[in-house]
């Protein structure tokens, strides 16, 4: 078992100190001590779950809940306008603590915050029906 794969635990536990942004039950929230911009706050369940799909709908709807009234405040904070709210499942999707958590990131200049790379192509017409008939009967 590597550091990080209890990392987020310990500072929920108050083991490790962290700068609390936010608290309750279920969510925990505090800034990132590697931020891409001032204000970089991670927003995580205190139990921990690997993957966003394993979060139980209860804990889920409190991070919905908190989400905007978090993002608010740092964007008041920071003087922002423009964030991102990020988050990674899985290391190929470059999650390196494995335990959820969002990242809500300001964006304050075009070379802070979040830059992205989007390889993005054209949806072809079978694609589409094929993933959307797989997505919906796994509903």
């Amino acid at each position: 078992m590597s550091f990080l794969d209890t990392l987020f635990e310990k500072i929920v536990e108050g083991k490790i100190p962290s700068y609390k942004v936010y608290e309750d039950d279920l969510v925990y929230a505090f800034l990132d001590i590697n931020p891409l911009a001032p204000g970089h706050t991670l927003v995580i369940p205190k139990k921990k779950y690997v993957t966003l799909d394993k979060v139980p709908s209860e804990t889920a709807a409190a991070i919905g809940a908190v989400l905007p009234k978090i993002a608010s405040a740092i964007m008041k904070a920071t003087g922002c306008k423009d964030y991102n709210i990020l988050q990674n499942n899985g290391k190929l999707a470059h999650q390196e603590v494995p335990h959820v958590h969002f990242h809500i990131i300001p964006k304050p200049t075009k070379e802070q915050g979040l830059g992205i790379k989007w390889p993005s192509k054209k949806l072809e017409k079978k694609d589409a029906e094929d993933i959307l008939k797989k997505i919906t009967g796994n509903l």
